[in-house]
């Protein structure tokens, strides 16, 4: 057995992710459950020689220095997103499975409000939410919509790539870190001679990089980027609190200028297996703006809740719609509702 066996199997078994550690049994995630692909002890030292094997020596050097490594690789015909570390002094391995295709918004519960967000000309556009809520497939999604209905220049920043676009309608420039560029502060500190019209950061990692995208998205670019936050108030919140006291009044107005929306998503079980999102929804209109300048972002929830005409939706709303239409159950709806409301539940 190598190690392309367990990609193959997770192809197969239509898995989401596999867990591979030193001295531990493999394990697929499949519909967002954790299931164990057999009783079989990976040997450590064999992952470690097998996980070695796919590197060149500039990626093992990195996995080396640094004991976390994030690689992309093509594997039995598939796209995976691949993390390894280090646990216990033995290698791990994680790796996502990345569709081929980019995805169809009306597949992924894209409605036009949100899809109306890739036809914008500037402005910045978060999607937020925890691992492995679909926030790479919802960005793709929109810059596929770009890239077939618009003409312009698309750049992407990520770490790694994961969805694999081709030219269409636009020209497509996809930058990874540590292949084509150091980080990401410095690809946006460069990005602008590059003659963009949308860019794409992976991941809103440091204030510097905030602040390069808030002011790309200032000076007529359509900028999309994720952070790993629950809700949109706490992406509002995190954005500007990453900042020294004494700046954050000003990146608040900033933000309160050229924020588009922030879309929270969350992975429920489905009632016909697979997941579905549930998404919060706000969009910066001006009593949204007005809170951001005067900081009082815990009053967001209370806007987001009133302003069902203007598009916005509560995660609460939104896995009530899934629920009336069949898509989930009350089981999980009950569950995620609870979780909505203050409770802490995983499944």
């Amino acid at each position: 057995m190598d190690l392309q066996f367990y990609f193959e199997q997770a192809i197969a078994r239509k898995a989401s992710d596999i867990h591979l550690v030193g001295d531990s049994a493999p394990y697929l995630r499949i519909d967002g459950q954790l299931v164990k692909l057999s009783e079989e002890i990976i040997d450590a030292k064999w992952l470690a020689e097998a996980v070695y094997g796919f590197l060149d020596q500039r990626l093992v050097e990195r996995l080396e220095n640094n004991k976390e490594l994030d690689v992309s690789k093509t594997i039995g015909g598939s796209h995976f997103r691949i993390n390894l570390h280090y646990q216990r002094g033995v290698i791990g391995l994680t790796a996502r499975l990345i569709s081929s295709v980019i995805p169809d918004p009306e597949f992924i519960g894209l409605n036009e409000n949100l899809q109306h967000l890739a036809f914008l000309n500037d402005g910045f556009v978060l999607v937020v939410g925890p691992c492995g809520a679909g926030k790479s497939t919802t960005l793709a999604s929109l810059l596929g919509i770009i890239n077939r209905e618009r003409q312009g220049k698309i750049i992407t920043i990520e770490d790694p790539i994961e969805y694999i676009f081709q030219n269409d309608h636009c020209l497509i420039e996809q930058r990874e870190i540590g292949i084509d560029t150091n980080d990401f502060a410095v690809a946006l500190k460069y990005v602008l001679r590059q003659d963009p019209n949308v860019i794409m950061v992976g991941e809103m990692r440091d204030n510097e990089t905030i602040e390069a995208a808030l002011t790309a998205a200032e000076t007529g670019h359509l900028v999309f980027s994720t952070l790993h936050t629950a809700t949109a108030a706490e992406s509002l919140s995190r954005v500007v609190s990453s900042f020294p006291a004494h700046q954050q009044s000003q990146i608040a107005t900033k933000l309160s200028l050229c924020l588009r929306a922030v879309i929270a998503q969350r992975l429920l079980p489905a009632a016909s297996g697979g997941r579905v999102a549930a998404r919060e929804i706000m969009f910066n209109t001006p009593a949204i703006a007005n809170l951001l300048r005067s900081q009082k972002l815990e009053q967001i929830p209370s806007i987001i809740q009133t302003s069902s005409r203007e598009g916005m939706i509560t995660f609460n709303r939104a896995i009530e719609e899934l629920l009336l239409s069949g898509k989930i159950t009350s089981e999980i709806a009950k569950i995620y509702e609870r979780a909505d409301s203050g409770a802490s539940y995983w499944r």
